[in-house]
């Protein structure tokens, strides 16, 4: 697993990332945005309150959250054999 170290909100519905790799960047949420438990992000206080929480996950409160794996591979535009090669390994054993 990747390890999120820090989040910030930024305009619209993007946020800043940075990994405990060195990796960070931009990703865009703008596609969530509204859609289910993502409503609550119309406030945009909620929103800002984005934070990595004690598990790793890059999270709003205690029942919105986001995989840091997979928002690392958005950010990165890395294939999940890149970052997990021992699951293609155990899929074709």
């Amino acid at each position: 697993m990747k390890k999120a170290v820090e989040v910030k909100a930024l305009s619209g519905y993007r946020i800043w990332l940075r990994y405990a790799d060195g990796v960070e960047g931009e990703v865009d949420l703008t596609h969530l945005a509204g859609r289910g438990v993502f409503k609550a992000w119309t406030d945009r206080k909620v929103f800002e309150s984005v934070h990595v929480d004690e598990s790793g996950a890059i999270a709003w409160d205690e029942e919105l959250d986001l995989c840091p794996d997979a928002l690392y591979l958005r950010l990165t535009g890395k294939d999940p054999d890149e970052l997990f090669p021992a699951l293609k390994t155990s899929i074709n054993a």
